[in-house]
Formats: structure tokens, sequence, C-alpha cells
């Protein structure tokens, strides 16, 4: 059953999963929020601000050609109006509606910021499709075009819609001042715009000598300051608010609190990005995309930390270059990362156009920034924010002169604290097997109910998927499906998940997973075995072997207790065709204009059928973004476990 959030229900089931320091300091907000509400605070005098936190000269000569030549094609497409956000085509950008959503329609209510409910659909609108523009990394685009073009119609543009953005959203008034992550990563936005405008002449009157700009900056950062994400929801999101307060007191610390601020938002980045990932340097929520974003803030962190000459604890550096090796480390050959857990396209900075790789472009600036690897992959694509952020962060100490740090000479297959184990084949055959936590903190807000699920590739094309996010807020039946047991690529039991879901980003039970077993060795037999607790009663055991010389992968899965109903799920990737025929299916699929098959050799002790772009209930879909779907081959096998059952899967690939 699906819970919403906001429900009398839904708020005794969030505040059961809070410690008493947490309760506290929401306790405290709530306070702040209702004297907020009419006080009036004294914005400080500001004078002889300058903006000093520019490029090094040279900078914007060392973006690639190509890179260049995409990102004035995505500039001129903004210019012209034009963008996506969410599987939505917006024509409607020159002059921008901030508080409307054009998926729905509807348009946001006015009033004190608080009051605003947000997570109403009905009220409000999609909030994710209001929210993202505001966020104005589009404009950080097209201050990067002015920066490696001179074309001043690009900075003309940022300054028109800065101008319009800030006299539409006083402080604390409307749906724009309600998330921190939001004011984070928009400070963080303006940062930048600032930065890539230097060379403009109407830079400085659009920022330090603009008192609605101060005024803008201030509020801002006094609101992060008074408001961060505690305790259980200290996620990627106090992460965004720290990088974002940080870059903000670092770049424009023209206020009485800009050193406080500084230092406070230092001490937080620091914690966080400590607690939020693995000592194997995995983002703690076990959601691919948040690792992406999470490393992409703390570079940019880092990097407004040595513009400024702000000394940062040397920890930081230490679990960014964890961060950036553990990615290195899980991709396939064609740097895809796995599809795990929630993902929203958030970016942390973006001064990119069209087409060019995120995870290529994290791992190049590893390289600028860290040093590659001997094994790491090898990246040939291009983008513009690698020479950027490599031109403000000061290198990596090299060997004998940084405190001591061993990095993997080989890499890495298994992570043990993150439960993650990728095996690798010939031909690029790629399985991620997952026998990890149930997502971060109390509630795992971006946790799936995907326990011991896998995930296989062939040279980059998804073979058994993770069917992706697809929503968050709104689509409560999509919402469920997606993060769903039956919506992964395991075994459920008695049409439960493994996990129980109290609301959106809310699970209130969570599945206790273990590994047995995990060798992946790469050239011969690679074997995993792991097990679970979530069904009560019963145990999951899953056992996974991928053989390179027959280039075949075994699935083995084991239920012990009482007689329980089964279905086990295998989700083709939408390029796949899939002909299924009693208990085995013959699938298809083009890559790079080579036909290619395998064998999937099903539990004949199940009965076997395919599903695709089901809708009552949803079964059968892949969502390759936030906001998008399309159909996609489920196959689903019934029946029933009696003791200690054992259903095996073969997946052959042919020759």
């Amino acid at each position: 059953m699906t819970v919403g959030s906001g429900s009398p229900g839904w708020y005794l089931r969030r505040l059961s999963r809070m410690g008493p320091r947490e309760v506290g300091g929401r306790a405290g907000d709530a306070v702040r929020r209702r004297r907020w509400r009419s006080a009036r605070p004294d914005f400080p005098a500001v004078t002889g601000a300058r903006f000093t936190a520019v490029l090094p000269a040279g900078t914007t000569a060392a973006v690639p050609p190509d890179a260049a030549k995409r990102l004035i094609a995505e500039a001129d497409r903004l210019m012209e109006g034009r963008a996506g956000y969410f599987g939505v085509d917006r024509d409607d950008l020159t002059d921008p509606d901030w508080w409307y959503d054009p998926k729905t329609g509807r348009r946001a209510p006015w009033g004190y910021a608080f009051d605003v409910p947000y997570r109403n659909e009905d009220a409000v609108g999609d909030i994710k499709q209001i929210w993202e523009l505001s966020r104005h990394q589009y404009l950080t685009v097209l201050a990067a075009a002015y920066a490696v073009s001179g074309n001043e119609r690009y900075a003309e543009r940022v300054a028109e819609h800065l101008r319009s953005w800030w006299a539409a959203n006083p402080p604390l008034r409307g749906v724009h001042w309600i998330s921190g992550i939001e004011l984070g990563i928009r400070l963080l936005s303006w940062v930048w715009i600032r930065r890539l405008l230097d060379g403009w002449p109407g830079a400085a009157g659009l920022f330090e000598d603009n008192p609605v700009a101060l005024k803008q900056i201030w509020h801002h950062q006094r609101w992060l300051a008074a408001f961060p994400s505690r305790g259980s929801s200290a996620n990627n999101h106090v992460i965004a608010e720290a990088a974002g307060q940080f870059a903000a007191a670092c770049a424009f610390g023209w206020f009485p609190s800009s050193a406080r601020w500084r230092a406070g938002a230092l001490r937080s980045l620091e914690r966080h990005l400590r607690g939020n990932t693995f000592a194997s340097g995995l983002n703690r929520e076990l959601a691919t995309e948040y690792h992406g974003l999470v490393l992409e803030l703390g570079l940019a962190a880092v990097a407004e930390a040595d513009a400024a000459g702000v000394q940062v604890p040397s920890s930081i550096r230490l679990v960014l270059l964890r961060m950036t090796d553990a990615l290195a480390a899980v991709v396939d050959g064609r740097l895809r990362p796995p599809r795990q857990g929630d993902a929203d396209d958030g970016h942390g900075l973006v001064v990119d156009g069209a087409g060019t790789d995120r995870w290529a472009s994290l791992l190049a600036t590893g390289d600028a920034v860290f040093g590659r690897l001997a094994w790491w992959p090898a990246v040939t694509g291009t983008d513009v924010r690698t020479p950027l952020l490599a031109a403000l962060i000061r290198p990596y100490p090299k060997k004998g002169t940084a405190p001591a740090l061993s990095r993997p000479a080989r890499r890495p297959g298994h992570f043990p604290d993150a439960g993650m184990t990728i095996l690798r084949g010939p031909e690029e055959i790629w399985c991620r097997c997952d026998g990890g936590p149930h997502g971060f903190l109390s509630i795992a807000a971006h946790a799936h109910a995907d326990a011991l699920s896998v995930e296989v590739r062939h040279d980059g094309v998804d073979v058994l998927a993770d069917p992706g996010t697809y929503c968050y807020h709104g689509q409560p039946e999509w919402r469920q499906y997606f993060r769903s047991t039956l919506g992964h690529n395991t075994l459920q039991l008695d049409g439960g998940d493994q996990s129980v879901s109290g609301g959106p980003f809310l699970w209130t039970r969570h599945a206790r997973s273990r590994v047995l077993v995990a060798d992946a060795s790469e050239g011969g037999p690679a074997r995993w075995c792991a097990e679970h607790d979530g069904y009560q009663g019963s145990v999951h055991r899953r056992r996974v072997e991928l053989a390179a010389a027959s280039r075949e992968l075994r699935v083995v899965d084991e239920v012990s207790g009482p007689r329980r109903a089964v279905r086990l799920a295998f989700h083709l990737g939408p390029a796949i065709t899939a002909d299924l025929a009693g208990n085995r299916a013959v699938l298809t699929w083009n890559r790079d204009g080579e036909d290619r098959s395998a064998e999937l050799g099903l539990p004949g002790e199940l009965s076997w059928r395919a599903h695709r772009g089901e809708t009552d209930p949803p079964l059968g879909w892949y969502s390759a973004g936030f906001g998008r779907k399309e159909p996609a081959t489920t196959l689903v096998g019934t029946g029933f476990a009696d003791g200690a059952q054992g259903f095996t899967t073969v997946l052959r690939f042919r020759g």
C-alpha cells in the first residue's frame, strides 16, 4: 500500500524515526519559522564589496573546442527560450514565470514560504518542475558561453533573468524559500555566474554593486544558517546546503557574518561528507546519482576554498579522492555507473552543453585533481567543467608529500561496507550484485526495496535492468512501483516488499542483508552469495556465478521457511526484445549496428509470463531519467517456495 506524506499517520511514522536531538532541533526550527513570519531583520550595510575569486588568466582557452561547441549550441537553444526538464519540453524561457509548472499547468501560490504546501501537487503543481529552473544552472551555462565566446548577449540574458528572479522572489515569500537544497545549489550557481561573467562590464553592477543582489545573497545565507537539514534528513541535502553556504561565504564574503557562516558551513561539510560516505568511497545512500551529486558539490566547495585561500581539512580531499576512485571502479566499459536507488537528475554545477557525459566529466576532473590510477577506465570525451575546476583546485600532493593514503593497486570488485559487488566477464559483461544496507539513516529516504537484486549489462547495454525512479511526488502508485521489490531483479514473497514503506521518502522497516561470498576475480569464475531477512519467517539467499569461459551467468535463489507464494522478476532493458516460450526466452538487441543475442533459461518450477507497459497495476517499465518512462519487457515467474526451495536462472550470451 502506498502511504502519502503529509497525513497525520505519516507525521507519526516520521516522528518515530527521529531521535530526541532531532526532535528538539525541529521544534526549535518551528519556533523560528513563526518568529520569522513577522520579523524584519536588519540587513547590514555593505561598502567596498569586490569579487576576487576569478578564474586564472587563460583558463577558458583550455576548454576543448568540441566541448565549447556543445556549450554554445546549448546556450543558443536557451536563448531561444527552449529547454527540457524531467521529460517536459519548454519553449517559454525567454521570460520565465518562476512559479509555473508546465507539466500540470498549475502555478504555486503566493505567501509566507513555510505555509506553502509544496508536497501537494493539486495545490502547487509538480514541485520539481518549479524548483529546477530556479536552481539557475541554465544561467551558469549561459554565463559559461559568455566566458568562452565573449558574446555579451549571453551575459545580458543572465542579468535580465537574475533581476527578474530577485524581483519575483523576495526573501521568505513563495515556493523558492522552502527547501535548503534549493537555496544551497542556487547560491553555488550565483558564485559561478559572477565568476564566469567577470569580463563583462556589467558584472559588478549585477552583483556587488547591486543592493537587491546583496540582500538576496545575505538572506539565502541567513536562511541556511538557521534551517539546516537535521538528523534523519541529513543526507545529500545537507551537503548541498553546506557547499552552497561555504561557496558563497568564500566568494561573497562581504558581510559581518561571512566568517562565521564560512566556518560553520565548512564544519558541516567536513562532518557530513565523512558521515555520508563509506570508507570504500561509495555514498551511503546507495543511490548512484547522489554519489555523483555529492562528489560534484564537494569538488565545487574545494574549488572555492582554494580560490579564496581558505584551508580545508585534509579529510575533505581524502573523501573526494575515495569517491572518485570508487566511481572509476564501478562503471562499466561505457562509463555508465550502476542504476541503484533513487535518481532525480540533480547536478551540483552545470556549465556544459547537452551530450556531455556526466561520469566521464567527473573522472576527467578526478584525473586532473588527484591523478588517475593505472586501472582506471579511459576517458575519451571532453567537457567544459574540468578545466574550470582544475584551474581553481590545488592539485593533490604527490606520493611522499601527502598524508598516508593507500589507493587501490587494482580495480576493486567488492565493496564490503556498501555490500556492492561488480562481476565482470569477457566482451564487457558487467553484473552488479546488491547485498548492502537498505539505504542511509533511519528513513533511508532514497532507498529501494531491492535487496539481492542484480543488474546485468553487455557492452553498456542494459540486459537485466534496474528500472530506475521516474517520479517522487504526485503519482504515488508509480513512486511505489519503481521502488518496490517487484520493480527490481529479485524475488518477492507473498506479494509484499522486503522493506516496509511509510511514505514516498520513508521506510519504517529495513531488510538486513549480508554478503556471504564475494569473489570478483576477473578472467576466472566470479562468485557472489548473499541473503536477507526482509521476509518475516523466511530467508532469501541468492548465489550468482559468472563463468568467463562460457559467457554464462547463473543465478540461484533459495528460500527457507514455510510455504509461501513467490514472484521472481527479471526486468529487461528497453533495447531488448524477448521471445518467451515456456521457461526459455531468447533476447535480442542491436549495439552500434551489430545484432547481439542471449538466451535466458528461467526456473521451470515457476509459471512465466511477459509483461510490458501495463498500468493497472504498473509493470513493465523503464525510466531513463526523472519524469521519463517507457515500456520495457518484464518477465515474471509465479509459484510457491516450500521449505529449502531453489530456483535456477541461467543467462548465456551468444557468440
